[in-house]
């Protein structure tokens, strides 16, 4: 199972995580966000672990100047971003970098509104639909996925804590869980809005074995 941790910032946290050897490292470029990178942490991340970019509803031009800034691996979009702008975003990009496209769930979730994204995106994200663009610390009713009929593989989202190992693994022992390639985990793991607690982080990844 893929682990991507969201809504990192600070050097030394960045550090010891990297030890963990997660999968993906999400970095907000979302000024409105209390983990918003205000300056990109300068050390050396393996490339077996990838950067991710999240944005919302920021511009193409933005985007492609903070991917190449940051030489980032990976665009996560969070907001109201459509087809034709990926498509766009991915014209222009100089480096082929995966696409994430984040969704907003809750109960009555209309998971036709997934199709247009099929063929322009890599992954999806689902995650609680809250207040914020993401970080809302709340999970929605995993169940609901059951409703999900595309072909796209996602990683699931929202409220995510070290509690929810054996939860997640009944969630993936299922057939219509098929798709779920792994988790992004945030808030639940946090000290204080982008600072991880890293042993939670362990213990939760030694769980989903």
């Amino acid at each position: 199972m893929k682990i991507k941790v969201c809504g990192m910032r600070d050097a030394e946290n960045i550090s010891e995580l990297i030890q963990l050897k997660p999968d993906y490292l999400g970095f907000i470029f979302y000024g409105k966000s209390k983990r918003f990178v205000t300056n990109f942490p300068k050390l050396e991340i393996p490339s077996t672990i990838k950067k991710v970019g999240v944005f919302v509803n920021e511009t193409v031009d933005n985007i492609i100047e903070i991917v190449e800034e940051n030489k980032l691996d990976a665009v996560q979009l969070h907001g109201n971003e459509s087809p034709e702008y990926i498509e766009e975003l991915k014209v222009l990009l100089i480096k082929k970098v995966e696409i994430f496209k984040a969704f907003s769930v809750d109960d009555n979730f209309d998971f036709s509104k997934t199709e247009p994204y099929q063929k322009v995106c890599d992954y999806l994200l689902f995650d609680t639909k809250g207040k914020d663009y993401g970080g809302n610390g709340v999970k929605f009713n995993w169940q609901v996925l059951d409703n999900y009929k595309g072909n796209l593989p996602y990683l699931l989202s929202g409220g995510i804590s070290k509690k929810d190992a054996q939860a997640l693994l009944l969630f993936l022992s299922k057939q219509e869980a098929e798709k779920c390639i792994g988790v992004d985990i945030n808030s639940g793991f946090e000290i204080e809005p982008a600072l991880k607690n890293i042993n939670d982080i362990k213990e939760f990844k030694q769980n989903l074995k």
